[in-house]
């Protein structure tokens, strides 16, 4: 396992953790959250090795292998698959030290050809392209050099790279800022295959309570572990929260009541001995610290002046960039006073192309984009963030776009934005990407537009910031088309969505859910159309009289034997499932009695030991049913190929 003891880490002068504890177990899926700032990357440095801790120890089991995702990718003639398999660093070696081996050295040779099978050598082209298809590349990508992509695909090719490289222990620190929904969704599908310990750092709460089951959260310098997914932190730590009051407020009675007894008796020469046991009693009285909010962000955005309707029209739009062909054509649609649309479609598909469009940065090729006499755009995208003055402070950047305005008023508004006390008059340039999102979405709305344009704006912003994005979003009345990522965020601020695929943008009648249906049956009809093109390939060479009927009439009994096989162990699935589900609510209730202070100091010493003892068998039944579970899986999985392997 993994254990911290006494840990403490400084970035400069700021302290991050001060004598920290915790364990990670083996298999475990962490999510490590907390605030902007608080060292959840420089936590990550300390895992990896590139940074020591400032005292305490890190212990890890030796010989684990460590897998990380690059922070940056250099431009490179390389293909993007080679430099996905450059991620196995122990097979590159083999490979190497099998070209230079000399052909008259047998025994090496024959040593290093076994090493190779063992290293899974020959399947290592096509457990590349697996990740590859996966994160959205598409077959004739997988050549492409890495200087082809742009900056966002290079973060999947390393991302495909660090989940390449064999590992005991896999750090990642914003998977998913570079992914649409269907390359997120095979990331989850993924991470639940994967046999080893997986730490992630993570601003999507969705993906958190899709992946992890253990959150540590950085909470005033220490590490505080919570069993579950991120929704059931929540819960417990707001139990925590309210325990934490309660034990405050009684402390606080107490020592106002030593005090009064101290106050009343200590000149009596009767009483003197009573009030000095009790000044004792209150200097040794544990001072528990007064729970502070730890965050000060309550974004507020201003309502529109006027609100026309419609706002804009469009009418056979022809959208593209010069010098390259037209991305999306024939777009009729309109955005009305009041709208409130996601916008659907994987990456590349053309979101940020519409968006241009819409703000006026990009001139149709041909159609009509009529705007309303009214209409006033506020519009984000992350290259807002590149044009701040990195010299200058929020407040400065406010006055200028608002001159005539009282400093206090600006001052008031920014605070709004978690820029407060001395940080609304710090220089703009060492601040994190979270801040500089924050700033660049208050001179925006500053301006009180009645149609937001937002692409991707919670990218960078930690959990507490996107959740007051979100309120802020859902209480504004004025219109607002939103590209993103987040789950969450699009659930609880757009009523209605837009998709964009296959050159055009239409309606899309559904929520999240039927779009990941959706998205899951368009891949299994891109398969089927690919498997029947390769059989119709095959056929084709085969001699003119093969009976086609007596083909599918195998394949039709192939996938009745497969359904008779299958049968037996999706029950099998689904009794261990129910039976998981049961304990895990009874574990979930478990967790919030061991949670309370209350259960350690309760007298019933029966009911802490049979609630503990009840805990840990629940812990060991769950893995022992995960494992069958996976089992099952596997044995399904292995139906599967052995019934395609047959048709094929």
């Amino acid at each position: 396992m993994i254990r911290a003891n006494n840990l403490t880490l400084r970035r400069g002068v700021k302290i991050l953790l001060q004598d920290a504890e915790f364990v990670i177990h083996p298999g475990e899926r962490v999510g490590i959250v907390g605030p902007n700032g608080a060292g959840k990357s420089t936590l990550f440095g300390l895992f990896s090795g590139t940074l020591d801790a400032d005292a305490g120890t890190l212990d890890m089991p030796a010989g684990w292998r460590i897998a990380s995702v690059a922070q940056e990718v250099a431009s490179s003639d390389k293909p993007a698959r080679e430099f996905v398999i450059d991620g196995d660093t122990g097979l590159r070696q083999l490979q190497q030290q099998r070209a230079e081996t000399s052909p008259d050295d047998g025994a090496r040779i024959a040593e290093l050809e076994n090493a190779l099978v063992e290293a899974d050598a020959w399947s290592a082209h096509s457990r590349a392209e697996q990740l590859l298809a996966g994160l959205g590349f598409r077959p004739d990508q997988w050549q492409l050099p890495v200087s082809s992509f742009s900056g966002g695909w290079r973060m999947r090719l390393a991302l495909a790279r660090a989940l390449m490289a064999p590992s005991e222990l896999l750090l990642l620190d914003e998977p998913t800022n570079h992914l649409d929904l269907d390359a997120m969704l095979w990331l989850e599908r993924w991470l639940a295959s994967y046999p080893g310990t997986v730490l992630m750092i993570s601003h999507d709460t969705e993906f958190l309570n899709a992946v992890a089951r253990i959150i540590l959260h950085f909470d005033h310098q220490k590490l505080v572990r919570y069993r579950g997914d991120y929704d059931s932190f929540l819960e417990q730590r707001a139990e925590r929260l309210r325990q934490a009051h309660i034990a405050l407020d009684r402390q606080n009675r107490e020592a106002a009541r030593l005090q009064s007894f101290i106050d009343r008796f200590k000149a009596k020469a009767t009483k003197a001995k009573q009030a000095q046991s009790r000044v004792k009693a209150l200097a040794r009285m544990e001072k528990l610290a007064p729970i502070h909010a730890e965050y000060g962000v309550d974004i507020r955005i201003p309502e529109p002046q006027s609100m026309p309707d419609p706002l804009l029209i469009l009418e056979q739009l022809e959208l593209g960039y010069e010098g390259l062909p037209s991305q999306l054509n024939g777009i009729d649609l309109m955005v009305r006073g009041g709208d409130r649309i996601g916008i659907l479609g994987v990456n590349g598909a053309g979101k940020s192309t519409l968006i241009k469009s819409l703000a006026g940065s990009l001139t149709p090729r041909s159609g009509l984009r009529k705007a309303s006499p009214g209409l006033a755009i506020g519009y984000f995208a992350q290259h807002q963030l590149d044009m701040l003055d990195l010299g200058s402070t929020p407040l400065q950047h406010l006055a200028r776009i608002a001159p005539d305005v009282r400093e206090q008023e600006l001052r008031n508004y920014l605070g709004g934005f978690g820029f407060g006390g001395d940080n609304v008059l710090s220089p703009v340039a060492p601040m994190s990407g979270g801040e500089k999102a924050r700033l660049a979405l208050s001179l925006i709305v500053w301006q009180r537009p009645n149609l937001l344009l937002l692409d991707e704006p919670s990218n960078h912003l930690d959990v507490e910031t996107r959740e007051a994005l979100a309120t802020a979003l859902a209480e504004f009345s004025g219109s607002m088309l939103l590209v993103s990522h987040d789950r969450h965020l699009l659930r609880t601020t757009v009523d209605q969505f837009w998709i964009v695929v296959d050159g055009t943008v239409q309606p899309f009648d559904g929520d999240l859910e039927d779009y990941r249906d959706w998205l899951q049956a368009r891949a299994a009809g891109i398969r089927s159309e690919e498997r029947a093109a390769a059989r119709q390939s095959a056929d084709d060479g085969q001699a003119s009289n093969q009976n086609r009927k007596e083909v599918r009439r195998q394949e039709a009994e192939a996938r009745q034997a497969l359904a008779r096989l299958r049968k037996p162990l999706e029950q099998k699935l689904q009794k261990i499932e129910k039976e998981m589900d049961h304990l895990q609510t009874d574990q979930a209730e478990l967790d919030r009695l061991i949670a309370d202070p209350e259960f350690y100091t309760s007298a019933d010493r029966d009911l802490r030991t049979s609630s503990l003892t009840r805990h840990g068998e629940n812990a060991k039944k769950l893995a022992q049913l995960e494992e069958s579970w996976l089992a099952l899986q596997e044995e399904m999985e292995s139906l599967e190929t052995a019934a395609t392997s047959a048709g094929g």
